[in-house]
């Protein structure tokens, strides 16, 4: 009798968990934060369907199988790549979305980084005024000589460095951490926008009501200049405020290149397993991506995220 009350529990739960996830209903918190784990309870539900069948329990394996394949089905375009050709004709420019947690001791190795990935656009976020002048001192201008910046006490601030001429534009408003955009116009294409995100993360009950309402401030795509936005969105492609971004006009550059189950948070930290993939470069969809790839950020607790975007000639 108890073990069947506890496998009908499971069930109950992962149905529970399924309509949650494919209504878009998660709300306020510990739900928001649960969600960051969405994938890992679709391989829990894939686990428990075949043990089901093994057995030879039909009812859970056709109940917890149909969450199964609800789970799995929007996590398989993020391993299957839908990038555009090396070869394809346009203007590609490279953007590093880095959380660099306020950490100005690793600067000279973060130049040298840059230098070697080539990097045209770096959204630095929890960037203090004490690690810009660390940048500054180890060179970063040889690289990226361009930059609007908002370097803000803590973890607060953000920034855009760049190797091509940067437009100070107005961030988003409504935002807890002071978020830099900027124009730039990369030769051969159209004007591109770029705005250095970083949201809010989803802590408490505050906290998370403040995380919906700062990515539903994010600015749209898809008319006038190509929008990118690079950074720490706190949030994964299995949250409905963050599927609602890219609803308003971006492709997620790491799921186009299918990598987009490769995760971001935490990292660096010994004997803790990096988790949730919460860093991010999307594209305005009128953009193609070429590659993108997770790569190590020195003295951060998140891995940075190199994308090579592809916009289509002026």
């Amino acid at each position: 009798m108890l073990i069947r009350l506890l496998r009908w529990g499971l069930a109950g739960a992962l149905v529970a968990w399924t309509l949650i996830r494919a209504l878009g209903l998660e709300r306020g918190y510990p739900l928001v934060p649960m969600f960051a784990f969405a994938p890992y309870v679709a391989l829990l539900a894939l686990v428990v369907a075949g043990l089901a069948v093994w057995r030879r329990w039909w009812r859970g394996a056709v109940v917890v199988g149909a969450c199964a394949a609800i789970l799995t089905a929007p996590l398989v375009p993020r391993a299957v790549p839908n990038r555009a050709p090396a070869d394809a004709p346009g203007v590609r420019l490279r953007v590093l979305a880095a959380n660099i947690a306020a950490n100005d001791v690793p600067a000279e190795r973060i130049v040298r980084d840059l230098r070697r990935w080539d990097v045209d656009v770096l959204s630095a976020v929890e960037l203090p005024p004490q690690v810009v002048a660390a940048y500054d001192s180890a060179g970063i201008r040889s690289v990226l000589p361009h930059r609007v910046l908002r370097a803000l006490p803590g973890f607060e601030g953000t920034g855009l460095y760049s190797r091509l001429p940067l437009r100070q534009l107005p961030g988003p408003r409504g935002t807890e951490f002071g978020l830099a955009a900027a124009g730039l116009r990369p030769p051969g294409a159209g004007p591109v926008e770029i705005v250095s995100v970083h949201i809010r993360a989803p802590t408490d009950s505050a906290a998370s009501a403040q995380w919906r309402r700062e990515l539903r401030t994010l600015p749209s795509a898809g008319r006038g200049p190509l929008r990118v936005l690079a950074g720490d969105f706190n949030a994964t492609l299995d949250h409905a405020g963050m599927r609602g971004v890219l609803d308003r006009g971006y492709r997620d550059a790491a799921e186009q290149a299918g990598v987009g189950l490769r995760p971001t948070w935490p990292s660096g930290r010994r004997r803790s397993p990096t988790l949730v993939t919460i860093d991010h470069v999307l594209a305005d969809r009128r953009a193609r991506v070429i590659s993108a790839r997770t790569v190590t950020i020195p003295g951060s607790d998140h891995r940075g995220v190199l994308a090579e975007l592809l916009l289509p000639r002026a």
